[in-house]
């Protein structure tokens, strides 16, 4: 007969009891003690409760304790997480926003499967299966749930196309379709490259060796390596990346806990970026792998680095999975630059005031100004080529700091972005303009050179913000009113090419891009390298 107090271990103390390479001795008085206050509380407790939301609340609150980067995931947060990472998912393959209560084509992924039976930009879906889904409050995750599944199944859609009076009708065999993690790549200058990360993914590599290979094609000698807003992923992927600037036998980066002896990674022969100027861009949102990256190349005088303060995100956590498929991930290392930095900013005051950090450096002035950012001298080390000083102790400081810009910031102008309002009006224009647009302006180029956001287009748009409760407001558009127009026209660009085109448009007023164009085109990068953060 079963012993039903068993039933009542909870996951995580079962999967220490099977092992997984863990000592004998977590079997212990503490395990039973935990397993024995949970049989208690769920026979005898007032009101009924659900065990396993207890363990749930019981882990999570246990990792807080340790750090702010080990946690606990569910079963289906590992399969959302895993995804983007992983580089792809099952699907039909669209690029899609819901407009008017409908699912709005805004691109067919390039070779993905709605592209090879002829969907287009702009078409919308009315009904999946013979179902209905248009004008009945359709959701992302509906949109999930019904267009994405296993590889080689079929879906049928049935599609309305401007000009075309009756429905279109598809059947769609689904396929892997890849996440993009390099947003954009062009020659940003004569002889200039621009490369933008968004995330350091399975597939990362692959797409930043094509993509720097076109570059090198179309003349690059010199890069900007975009790693703003860039909140890491997996380390060797930032491992490989530094290693295509760095020489042999040059250390990028090594890791060390209680029970991970140090390790050492190093370069290795095989850099296609070997030479040339680099600058690399990061903000307050570039973390972990980002930070792997620029401090290697910031340690070695490899890049000149130019934005924010970086995160300060310095721990390595390892995946475990428990019997139920949610996972923790634990941290068990922590990583230095080079130089020994350790770029982990402190979290000692506890996981409230650690998620606070951002918020506090925006409040302290620490975005606006390097002279608001304090280095300990226990935190100063020396680079390894020009012996500059340098800083650990809480994310990897700029060469040349940019400060946030939020002049052009409005509460009419904020309101446009967060409602969605700008972004759906762009979507209607360019799906009533498409033609007229492509042929007055059939390449990218004649479009980013030619095409002006003219006053027309800015009645229609404080028009369409009026009738959606946004009324105009003189004063805050005059404030934000070049910013606007330069989003309407990045947010045109994306729809009609792609996001590598958005980034062309909107770089063009982005101060950190400028800044690097500064730096590269000045005397010298030395010159960049003398600064002293304190």
């Amino acid at each position: 007969m079963k012993n039903p107090y068993w039933n009542k271990i909870p996951a995580l103390l079962l999967l220490l009891f099977i092992g997984v390479g863990l000592k004998a001795q977590v079997f212990s008085d503490e395990s039973l003690k935990f397993s024995q206050a949970l049989n208690w509380i769920d026979k005898y407790y007032v009101d009924t409760v659900s065990p396993p939301e207890l363990v749930k609340t019981a882990i999570v609150e246990m990792l807080q304790t340790l750090d702010p980067h080990s946690t606990y995931l569910t079963a289906e947060e590992v399969k959302a997480m895993s995804e983007p990472l992983q580089g792809n998912f099952e699907g039909i393959g669209i690029s899609f926003n819901i407009l008017n209560d409908t699912i709005f084509v805004i691109n067919p992924i390039p070779g993905g499967p709605s592209e090879k039976v002829g969907i287009h930009s702009g078409d919308r879906i009315i009904k999946v299966e013979g179902e209905n889904i248009a004008g009945i409050g359709v959701t992302n995750s509906d949109v999930f749930d019904k267009l994405r599944g296993k590889k080689g199944s079929r879906v049928s859609i049935s599609i309305q196309r401007r000009k075309v009076s009756e429905l279109l009708e598809f059947t769609i065999t689904r396929d892997k379709i890849p996440i993009y993690s390099l947003d954009a790549s062009y020659m940003i200058q004569d002889k200039v490259g621009y490369i933008k990360l968004n995330r350091f993914s399975f597939t990362s590599m692959e797409e930043f060796r094509i993509a720097s290979a076109a570059l090198q094609k179309e003349g690059m000698e010199d890069l900007i390596l975009d790693l703003s807003g860039n909140g890491g992923g997996y380390m060797d992927v930032a491992i490989k990346l530094s290693d295509q600037f760095l020489d042999d036998r040059k250390l990028i980066v090594y890791t060390e806990g209680k029970s991970q002896p140090k390790r050492n990674y190093y370069a290795s022969s095989r850099g296609s970026l070997e030479d040339g100027r680099l600058v690399v861009i990061i903000d307050q949102t570039s973390a972990s792998a980002s930070e792997i990256v620029a401090g290697a190349l910031q340690d070695w005088d490899r890049a000149v680095i130019v934005g924010r303060r970086s995160f300060g995100k310095g721990l390595v956590q390892n995946p475990m999975l428990l019997i139920d498929s949610s996972m923790i991930r634990l941290t068990i290392a922590r990583y230095y630059t080079p130089t020994g930095r350790l770029i982990q900013k402190p979290y000692e005051d506890g996981f409230e005031e650690y998620s606070k950090d951002l918020i506090n450096r925006f409040n302290n002035g620490e975005l606006s100004s390097a002279d608001s950012v304090h280095f300990p001298e226990s935190q100063k080390f020396k680079t390894l080529v020009n012996q500059r000083p340098v800083y650990g102790g809480g994310g990897i400081m700029p060469d040349y700091f940019v400060p946030l810009d939020t002049s052009f910031i409005s509460n009419y102008y904020s309101k446009l972005v967060q409602k969605g309002i700008l972004n759906f009006f762009v979507l209607s224009y360019v799906d009533d303009h498409r033609s007229e647009l492509l042929g007055k302006y059939p390449t990218f180029p004649e479009f980013r050179d030619k095409f002006k956001v003219g006053k027309q287009i800015v009645d229609e748009l404080t028009e369409y913000a009026a009738d959606q409760d946004l009324p105009f407001n003189e004063d805050d558009f005059e404030v934000s009113s070049r910013y606007i127009k330069s989003l309407m026209k990045a947010y045109m660009a994306r729809d009609l090419w792609n996001t590598s085109e958005f980034y062309e448009i909107i770089n063009q007023d982005n101060p950190s891009v400028i800044k690097a164009i500064e730096v590269l085109d000045g005397p010298g990068l030395n010159q960049a390298l003398q600064q002293d953060f304190r």
